[in-house]
């Protein structure tokens, strides 16, 4: 059975670090780009970071460039998004998702198939 496991996320305080885990399960995550998402409370769903299948090329939203970095470790089939510098504006529900390629592009939707059940962040002091 496919199942996804974020963990890492709670209550930190503006300038505060974590770091986001998304484990997977009954499925291999090597061969696939895999994307970091959030959504913050009255807004949509938004891309945060993507990285490709081997790990060498990541991307990240504006947003969070010099702040964020996403990385994975295929041999434990398991995606990191570490955050620091976190800002209050960061507070939302984080979710992993595999993209149904092994690159990264753009953030829409349709290309991600398998989502976690997602990790609340929140940024407050």
């Amino acid at each position: 059975q496919l199942q996804f496991v974020e963990s890492g996320g709670g209550l930190v305080q503006p300038g505060g670090s974590l770091r986001l885990s998304c484990a997977a399960s009954g499925f291999t995550l090597r061969n696939y780009a895999i994307g970091w998402f959030r959504q913050a409370p009255g807004k949509e769903r938004e891309g945060v970071s993507c990285i490709n299948n081997s790990g060498y090329t990541t991307n990240y939203v504006d947003s969070v460039k010099g702040r964020f970095t996403i990385s994975r470790d295929n041999a434990k089939n398991t995606v990191y998004l570490q955050m620091n510098s976190l800002k209050p504006e960061d507070t939302a529900i984080y979710y992993c998702a595999v993209r149904n390629t092994y690159y990264c592009s753009d953030y829409r939707r349709e290309w991600f198939n398998y989502w976690g059940q997602g990790t609340q962040v929140t940024v407050s002091s």
